[in-house]
């Protein structure tokens, strides 16, 4: 069973955002022969994550809203306490977002079948930034046959 692995490079906003990145995935598995397998997706950060939802613009400002509650920027947090730690200069008070990357997930395996992704009708696969501005990457991994 062959295996093909890819990274996705994706430049975010500040702050929280949400992207869908299902077309680029669709596109990776369009350049390979496989036609049934599955697709692993992995964040390779700590303060990013993945998830598969509806990718709708209310709800996507619904979501951002419900993580700055779940894990306010503005709390206290041991983590950025940067005076007590080895950091470089330009390192963030980033807790909160490590705390919400942990809520969520770093990876997901989703179906391959007939040369795309089998996700139902609403679904996308969508990537968290919560630690933005900042050049990200996601690992894909193809398989099947």
């Amino acid at each position: 069973m062959p295996t093909i692995h890819h990274l996705i490079e994706i430049p975010t906003e500040p702050k929280i955002n949400i992207y869908n990145i299902t077309p680029q995935i669709n596109d990776l598995i369009a350049t390979t022969s496989i036609k049934n397998g599955q697709a692993l997706v992995f964040s390779r950060h700590t303060t990013t994550a993945l998830a598969i939802n509806e990718y709708e613009v209310r709800l996507l400002e619904d979501i951002k809203v419900f993580l700055q509650k779940l894990a306010p920027e503005s709390d206290r947090y041991l983590h950025n306490d940067l005076h007590l730690r080895d950091v470089p200069e330009d390192e963030p008070m980033n807790a909160h977002s490590h705390l919400l990357a942990m809520m969520l997930s770093t990876s997901e395996v989703i179906p391959i079948v007939d040369g795309k992704l089998a996700l139902g009708t609403w679904q996308s696969v969508l990537f968290f930034e919560l630690d933005g501005p900042r050049k990200r990457t996601v690992s894909v991994q193809i398989s099947g046959e």
